[in-house]
């Protein structure tokens, strides 16, 4: 099961391709030399600053940069090549991810994961070799992480909402009531005949946890077919990156979950995806001070108190978001025990729910965490 899965993550990032939300384009020539600030506050993670050498090519030219509204979030594509080159593969690239949006969101009615939903308990759908693969996937990493992170969670869709002036948390009974459609267990694949049957009327697959991450892999793909060899990519609290900033690697800020305008420490990266799942976007506190997240634990159906941030490196962007938002609801002791169990290069840095940092072996001095955490293992200015 692993190695299927880890197999289809490396071929979504390695092989090359082939060639209600309303579509958001801006092009710009003009960058400063290390990622804004404000391109992805929302994701937790961007170029971190620190010394920038380029090299006389690069200094030459602006990396190019276009941003677009899509499954639910805000992507950029930022590339360090010359726009007569860049322009046309990033709107191939963009369009890729249109592509993998229509066929794998669930807010998309005529979408095959509509499809499937819609037929829940009815009769099996048949579907694209690429959604029968990344539903796969998505069920084999269900399993993985004992429903840590279940692919059926969506019938939990709605219960919540976290928009300002349009605030609201289901009671228990609500709850309840949905927790009984959401089980991978009950996701019925047939290979040979490539289908999907959810066993139960009201189920629902949700792919927002794996979607973003694929569709940023099948980008940089895209891209590096076309000759760029250095680009940086986020949408949906990732970022994946290739090549080289100058003479080094990228560099990957890892925020601090309660201080918003400061790093706790960075990944170096020369080609890998970096997601981020924590409990300070999209949050309310509640009357008696707890703090209700979207991130949900799909067996109780509520805010996962189980860790503040995870913050995780992988070479497949499919792999780092599923397994980032796993982790965070499994918790720091299982989700490292799960994480060293993998036969993949998976870094992690966990913020616990007491603000204890925890990370894989070898990651603290990796990401550069000596000045964040004190001498007790916690991470300076974090309250639970």
């Amino acid at each position: 099961m692993l190695r299927h899965l880890w197999l289809f993550c490396l071929c979504a990032l390695h092989v090359a391709c082939s060639g209600d939300e309303h579509r958001e384009a801006e092009s710009e020539r003009s960058m400063p030399a290390e990622a804004p600030q404000a391109s992805a506050p929302q994701q937790g993670v961007h170029d971190a600053p620190g010394s920038e050498t380029r090299s006389s090519a690069q200094a030459s030219m602006d990396p190019y940069t276009e941003r677009r509204r899509l499954m639910g979030t805000v992507f950029m594509i930022r590339a360090e090549a010359d726009p007569k080159i860049a322009r046309p593969a990033v709107a191939k690239a963009f369009a890729e991810m249109e592509r993998i949006e229509f066929l794998l969101s669930e807010w998309r009615p005529g979408s095959e994961i509509s499809r499937i939903n819609a037929a829940a308990g009815l009769h099996p759908v048949h579907v694209s070799e690429e959604t029968f693969t990344v539903v796969k996937s998505g069920v084999e990493m269900s399993a993985l992480t004992d429903g840590a992170f279940d692919l059926s969670w969506a019938a939990l869709h709605g219960l919540y909402d976290f928009r300002p002036g349009l605030e609201r948390v289901p009671s228990r009974d609500e709850i309840r009531r949905q927790l009984r459609f959401i089980d991978f267990r009950r996701i019925a694949l047939d290979e040979k005949e490539r289908t999907v049957y959810l066993k139960q009327r009201g189920m629902k697959l949700g792919t927002g946890a794996i979607g973003k991450g694929y569709a940023l892999d099948r980008a940089g793909q895209i891209l590096r077919a076309a000759g760029i060899r250095s680009y940086m990519l986020f949408g949906g609290g990732q970022v994946q990156v290739y090549g080289m900033r100058g003479d080094r690697p990228y560099r990957v800020g890892i925020q601090h979950p309660r201080l918003p305008d400061k790093h706790i420490g960075y990944f170096e990266s020369s080609g890998g995806s970096i997601s981020t799942s924590g409990d300070y976007e999209r949050a309310l506190i509640g009357p008696d001070g707890d703090r209700i997240h979207h991130i949900l634990d799909p067996r109780t159906g509520l805010p996962s108190k189980a860790s503040i941030s995870v913050t995780l490196h992988s070479s497949s962007g499919l792999y780092a978001d599923a397994l980032s938002t796993a982790a965070f609801v499994l918790g720091p002791e299982r989700a490292l025990a799960l994480l060293q169990s993998l036969d993949a290069d998976v870094s992690a840095v966990i913020v616990g729910p007491d603000c204890r940092v925890h990370t894989t072996p070898g990651t603290f001095e990796a990401a550069h965490l000596e000045g964040s955490v004190d001498e007790n293992g916690l991470l300076v200015g974090c309250k639970p």
